[in-house]
């Protein structure tokens, strides 16, 4: 199409030339000489005046600039004959024959040039007199710009387009058609986001192909004022704007990071100034043309200069485009370079410069469409290869999302998915139920059945949960730790006493396959938003206060967050900065309770109970500072002052106090040398190891360090100190530690002992099979919390061998002897003894 295009433009150009002047012209240029006249110089004035040659002669003049062309090389010229001047700045312009007839003057201003114009930026005059007739010949310029701008006055004999003209409208033809193909192949070659370099493109080639039309007044064939002065001006802006649009475009299309930032800070400043100095140029009228021609000159040497520099450098670092941007530049950077040497007076005139100007920038568009196809196939391949770099960084992203906030084990949510899903809640405003819900004896199982069944547990869990919440809608469930679980309840309170009596249904389901032992049991903590916590952080603290207290009223039960377990944690914290200080006073003190026999009533013994006598507080018992002594640093500090005290009452009391039980912690017996250092202490004090109780809870058995924990009771019992399990009967597989452990005492629950008189609820068989287990074992059997004498006749009756409650004597600070039944003493520890052979 473009081709078609280009051929119909010759066509149409060269139908404009029904004849041909072929004949060369005279050069006129090169005899002028000038003088400056005023405005009211007549003929006779003008033919009359003093003209110099040379570098004296005048270049301007504020009113009219004549110039004195040399007529004797004209005499070939025949009638009609055309005289051709280079345009240039003026008001004015007029030509004047002087024959044997007399003087002819002709004058026309810019704007009534509209028909003297000739391709090749030229002003065309038509002369009717034979040349062998003139005898002189005058040009005149009214405010001429200045004479050194002006460089061809040609007489060219004939009316009709000389071959020069010709040839000026054929290359302009080729010109506009090449120039227009290049515009609308970059038009459309990329109709999305135009990058930066194709815009600048884009821009030149629009700048270029107006500077062309312009420049060789082949505007001039539709708008026929644009000639003379007026295109002269436009031509100054035009050439800006071609040096600002070839910069950028050069500095823009280039790949990046090839050019040094300086280089390229230094194009587009050279790219301002020669937009900017073009305009300059332009405004004659405000600044000294001379000046502003030359500066404008400069610039364009500058950019020539910063770009073959540039080309340089980008092809030493590999640049691919530059190869194009040289092909395509070189001519024309060339041939640029020579019309400045012209125009700067270093070198003669020549039409051939401007003509293979045009030729270069022309060949110059194909060469860049060429480069900027082959930087568009680039970039569509590096964007092909970002689509597919993008798709699989999406993809993985969103695998890594996914499993960023999902459980590995259960497939729930995980701790992150919690969190996000609850600060969307709470942005939203959004009121909701949070519930905390752990995994009661995990590391039970973990111990006795493997990590195996454990995962299993927590799997049975995970889908028991999202079973129960099935049916509710928007509930989230999440697993937050190990054996801890969290959900997430939007809606009214009623929604959440549906979604807590759900679970609660779950409570008991058996979890192992073949194991009917093997049940759930949830210990789960609730609170609400807002109305117990607008924070999330806050509202997790509240649900896990109720999720403790449900552990500590004895699990598989759920609890709801009140303010007053919000009061109770905070006196635990209080106690537990108090620990310290409450040590160095000596607050912490022994209340002894008295162990009996049954069978004789005689006291055998005591257990140490620990007091803290708080100032503030008064006399509190270990309930109310349960979490101190749970904490690892300050209750172990608090039960090693605990046997310190237990040790120096039996050095004081000696034989008549018996053997003394002391509660230990799983803390006091998980170190290597923890049994090592009660026996050290009893040693250092004196005392046989037989006058020491250890008393242990199974939770103790249940520590992370149990097998230590059983290794240093070993040893104690090895050394004669008596080991006995504390509150029996609660616990977990208690049967299995009765194997596992040394343990000489079995200690019955004072939950049992309480109801040990009811008929119903099966309380009377648990203890007889209690009591009958131990006696069989070979252990001593110890009733805790009798408090009436029928309690006590019924132990007595199934078999229990020792007892204590406040039947016998309340907790009281040191030995009180008077306040018992009996006084402890050898024949008390002969009671003891007899038992414990009687069951051997």
């Amino acid at each position: 199409m473009f081709k078609a295009l280009r051929l119909v433009m010759l066509a149409v150009l060269i139908g404009l030339a029904p004849g041909v002047a072929s004949a060369a012209g005279v050069d006129l240029h090169r005899s002028v000489c000038s003088a400056a006249l005023p405005d009211m110089a007549g003929d006779a004035a003008i033919a009359a005046a003093s003209y110099r040659c040379g570098a004296d002669a005048p270049t301007d003049s504020d009113q009219w600039l004549w110039l004195r062309l040399d007529p004797s090389h004209l005499g070939g010229l025949a009638s009609p004959w055309s005289l051709l001047v280079d345009q240039v700045r003026f008001d004015r312009i007029a030509v004047m024959t002087v024959t044997d007839r007399g003087m002819t003057r002709r004058s026309w201003s810019s704007s009534e040039l509209g028909g003297n114009w000739a391709p090749g930026g030229l002003l065309k005059f038509p002369m009717t007199v034979p040349g062998r007739d003139i005898r002189g010949l005058y040009l005149g310029f009214r405010r001429i710009d200045d004479l050194s701008l002006m460089r061809k006055v040609v007489a060219m004999p004939g009316s009709a387009l000389t071959t020069g003209e010709v040839k000026w409208l054929l290359l302009i033809g080729l010109f506009t058609g090449t120039l227009l193909s290049a515009f609308l192949y970059n038009l459309v070659i990329h109709t999305g986001r135009r990058l930066a370099f194709q815009r600048w493109y884009l821009l030149w080639v629009s700048v270029s192909l107006a500077y062309g039309l312009v420049w060789t007044n082949a505007a001039a064939f539709v708008v026929p004022q644009l000639v003379g002065p007026v295109a002269f001006r436009l031509d100054y802006v035009l050439v800006g704007l071609m040096v600002a649009a070839c910069n950028m475009f050069f500095f823009s299309v280039i790949e990046e990071g090839i050019l040094p930032r300086g280089f390229v800070r230094a194009g587009r400043v050279l790219a301002v100034a020669g937009a900017v100095m073009g305009f300059v140029a332009a405004a004659d009228m405000w600044f000294p043309v001379i000046l502003t021609d030359r500066l404008l000159n400069y610039v364009i040497a500058g950019t020539s200069a910063i770009i073959a520099l540039s080309c340089g450098i980008a092809v030493r670092r590999g640049s691919r485009v530059i190869w194009f941007y040289m092909i395509g530049w070189g001519p024309v950077i060339c041939l640029f370079l020579l019309r400045l040497a012209r125009n700067l007076g270093f070198a003669p005139q020549n039409d051939l410069v401007d003509l293979a100007t045009f030729a270069a920038l022309a060949f110059e568009a194909l060469v860049l469409s060429l480069a900027i196809a082959d930087r568009f196939r680039l970039i569509r391949h590096q964007l092909e290869l970002a689509r597919q770099r993008r798709e699989v960084d999406m993809a993985e992203t969103k695998t890594l999302r996914i499993a960023a906030h999902t459980d590995f084990l259960t497939a729930l949510g995980n701790r992150a998915a919690f969190q996000q899903h609850a600060n969307d809640l709470i942005k939203g405003h959004v009121p909701f139920s949070l519930f905390l819900i752990d995994v009661d004896y995990l590391k039970d199982v973990n111990d006795r059945l493997g990590h195996a069944s454990g995962d299993a547990l927590l799997l049975s869990v995970g889908s028991a949960l999202s079973q129960a919440t099935r049916l509710l809608p928007d509930v989230r469930v999440a697993r937050i730790g190990g054996d801890e679980f969290a959900i997430l309840c939007p809606g009214s309170v009623e929604a959440e006493t549906a979604l807590s009596e759900a679970i609660m249904t779950v409570q008991g389901d058996r979890w192992h396959p073949t194991d009917s032992n093997c049940t759930l049991s949830l210990s789960i903590g609730a609170a609400r938003y807002p109305d117990d916590a607008d924070a999330l952080d806050m509202l997790y603290q509240n649900a896990d206060l109720a999720l403790y207290t449900a552990k500590r009223l004895g699990r598989a039960r759920y609890i709801r967050f009140d303010p007053l377990q919000r009061s109770l944690r905070d006196l635990q914290l209080e106690f537990t900065s108090d620990v310290e200080a409450a040590l160095q006073r000596g607050e912490f003190q022994l209340y002894l309770q008295p162990i009996v026999s049954l069978e004789t009533t005689r006291v055998c013994g005591y257990e140490a109970l620990l007091r803290w006598n708080h100032p503030r507080y008064g006399l509190m018992a270990p309930d109310r500072f349960a979490d101190v002594l749970v904490a690892e640093r300050i209750g172990l500090r608090i039960q090693e002052h605990v046997l310190e005290l237990a040790l120096l009452q039996l050095r004081e009391h000696g034989e008549r106090m018996g053997v003394l039980s002391v509660n230990f912690t799983s803390a006091q017996l998980s170190g290597p040398r923890s049994a090592r250092n009660v026996l050290d202490r009893l040693a250092h004090h004196g005392i046989a190891a037989s006058r020491l109780c250890v008393e242990v809870t199974e939770g103790v058995m249940l520590d992370r360090t149990a097998d230590t924990i059983l290794a240093n009771l070993r040893i104690l019992h090895d050394a004669g100190v008596t080991i006995a399990l504390d509150d029996f009967g609660t616990g977990y597989a208690s049967l299995v530690h009765l194997r596992q452990l040394p343990v000489d005492r079995i200690k019955i629950d004072c939950s049992f002992v309480s109801s040990i008189e009811q008929s119903e609820g099966g309380t009377m068989a648990i203890v007889r099979a209690i009591v009958g287990m131990g006696t069989g074992l070979g252990k001593v059997v110890v009733a805790e919390g009798i408090e009436s004498e029928a309690q006590a006749l019924c132990l007595r009756d199934l078999g229990c061998q020792l007892g204590q409650g406040f039947l016998y004597g309340r907790p009281a600070p040191g030995l009180m002897a008077d306040s018992l039944r009996v006084a402890a003493g050898p024949a008390a520890a002969n009671d003891v003894a007899q038992v414990v052979a009687a069951h051997h």
